[in-house]
């Protein structure tokens, strides 16, 4: 006999039930999500990234070479040709694309002085945040436009909307991708594609550690950046975590949000669009 959760559970409609979406940078932190809650919902999802042992064991951890309706493959977003051959494996395996997420990005190396940043980490993480979601866009519509449907959806970050929350090359770099998202979404409107992008609070992915070596990623390390992080945050009682972005993502990508487009859906609690520095209600 079943229980009421997994009656309920079954209940619960794939939401991209018979979709095919392209995910970058999904071999871990909030692609992994992603990639996870997507097959979960019923999409047929290839995932790229240049971290392939990753890549693999999600792959296999979501069925292998036994599930028909993923496909891991290697790709370096900075390289145009590894982004037009993620468009067309993708298409090849599954015969079309209807959603691209733009995911791969860096925060790159801290820096709290201007003087110090070295112009070639600028355009390194202009590289991956900015010139191949560019790109990521650029393939994903030479394959929507002849459709006349599609979903585009980018990661961007808090600091896509505010400065003074990381260093200048990520903030800018997160700005630019809202300004891509905002004049594709202009242009392939007419086409019945929608462009739009994610922007959420700080989360403990990789991505926020970067700069640390492996065995400086302690758990440590982790609480200590959840408690600044949820000290300094809006909204209290609740820990952001990948599934929260990756919820917002299948929003934008689902049929529930089948009039939205040129958005910036921020997972922020607030965040940014509140200042608390005088205290008013704290």
């Amino acid at each position: 006999m079943a229980t009421a959760e997994s009656s309920s559970s079954s209940l619960v409609p794939q939401r991209l039930l018979g979709k095919v979406a392209l995910v970058t940078g999904g071999a871990s932190g909030i692609g992994e999500a992603i990639v996870r809650l997507f097959h979960r919902h019923g999409a047929k999802v290839c995932f790229v990234d240049v971290q392939d042992e990753l890549g693999r064991c999600l792959h296999e951890d979501l069925g292998g070479n036994d599930d028909s309706n993923t496909f891991y493959s290697h790709c370096d977003v900075t390289v145009e040709d590894d982004v037009r051959r993620a468009v067309d494996v993708t298409v090849s395996k599954f015969g079309t694309l209807d959603i691209m997420v733009n995911n791969a990005g860096i925060s790159g190396t801290p820096s709290s002085d201007i003087r110090s940043v070295d112009v070639s980490e600028f355009e390194k993480v202009f590289n991956i945040n900015v010139k191949a979601v560019f790109m990521g866009m650029k393939y994903a519509a030479s394959v929507m436009i002849p459709n006349k449907q599609g979903s585009i959806i980018s990661l961007a970050s808090v600091g896509s909307v505010i400065g003074g929350i990381g260093p200048h090359h990520y903030i800018s770099s997160k700005h630019a991708v809202l300004g891509l998202t905002r004049s594709v979404a202009a242009e392939l409107g007419q086409y019945g594609i929608r462009v739009n992008c994610v922007s959420p609070y700080a989360v403990p992915t990789s991505l926020a550690f970067a700069h640390l070596h492996e065995e400086e990623r302690t758990e440590d390390v982790i609480t200590g950046f959840r408690q600044f992080t949820g000290k300094n945050a809006n909204l209290q009682g609740v820990d952001l975590e990948v599934e929260d972005v990756a919820n917002a993502v299948l929003f934008l990508a689902s049929n529930e949000a089948r009039y939205i487009s040129g958005d910036n859906l921020l997972v922020d609690g607030g965040f940014s669009c509140v200042n608390h520095s005088l205290r008013v209600f704290r």
